[in-house]
């Protein structure tokens, strides 16, 4: 198991274990977490933890680049395990938090905005970093960050795939309070565990179900724009800049990227 779970006074506690490969979010890891999530709720907590192990400071890595698909496929498709995580974390009725101490890094970024709230210290860091490996991201992660963030941190976030502290972070919105790495869990514990110990848990989970149909209802998008974005998604995800990005990485070497943004045109771009 990459994974520890631990109910401790009507919370689950779920911790990530693979420090050694900086918890990327592989298809096992993923699916633990899964299970994880789905226990804490199935045991009626009040509340979900999702901690980590650290290894060199890192929370998480995002994504394992060594699962993403070089056959053509969609890496981000409706049911990979990494979107059906963030799906089940979205959905589940209780109020999941993410307890962060260290770096964050693409998919894991999603992982902790998927969460209904953010505690962390003050050396952590947040970076969506898609760019940096040439994947298409796909539409339903966009408009995430886009409705946590607003646009101009979104593009921001995205166009440079740098990291932004966690003071830059608390104060987008992005994260709900930061503290001093020793006294992380005190303040998690009196700022947002205990309080929601004392509250109503039916009405707690009428109104996380709630935000999740509303976040939803201000999405929706015509058919022809979806099958814009999908089309090019797929020039990307098909093309040579993503497979280059993958070994780099793999590699240990920079990317020599040669894709223009005009690939992506069409002939009936300017009609």
């Amino acid at each position: 198991m990459l994974v520890n779970t631990e109910i401790k006074d009507r919370v689950c506690y779920v911790e990530m274990q693979n420090a050694k490969r900086f918890n990327c979010l592989s298809e096992e890891m993923c699916t633990d977490l899964i299970a994880a999530v789905k226990h804490g709720y199935d045991s009626e907590c009040v509340g979900i933890v999702i901690k980590a192990q650290t290894n060199r400071g890192v929370w998480s890595a995002g994504h394992d680049i060594k699962e993403l698909p070089q056959d053509g496929s969609d890496p981000l498709a409706f049911y990979v395990p990494m979107e059906r995580l963030l799906r089940k974390v979205q959905d589940t009725p209780i109020p999941v938090i993410a307890c962060v101490n260290g770096t964050v890094w693409g998919g894991a970024c999603d992982l902790c905005l998927s969460c209904d709230m953010i505690v962390s210290s003050k050396n952590a860091t947040f970076a969506i970093t898609p760019a940096k490996i040439g994947i298409p991201y796909n539409a339903s992660g966009i408009m995430h960050f886009i409705n946590q963030l607003g646009m101009n941190k979104a593009r921001e976030m995205f166009f440079l795939g740098t990291p932004i502290t966690a003071e830059d972070a608390l104060n987008v919105g992005l994260i709900n309070r930061v503290a001093e790495a020793d006294e992380l869990d005190s303040v998690l514990e009196e700022h947002f565990l205990a309080p929601l110990r004392r509250n109503s848990a039916l009405s707690v989970s009428a109104i996380k179900r709630q935000f999740r149909i509303l976040s939803r209802a201000s999405t929706v998008i015509s058919a022809e724009n979806f099958e814009r974005i999908n089309a090019y998604r797929t020039r990307v995800y098909e093309g040579d800049d993503y497979k280059e990005g993958i070994n780099s990485f793999l590699e240990k070497r920079p990317p020599q990227y040669k894709g223009k943004a005009a690939d992506l045109d069409g002939s009936a771009f300017w009609s």
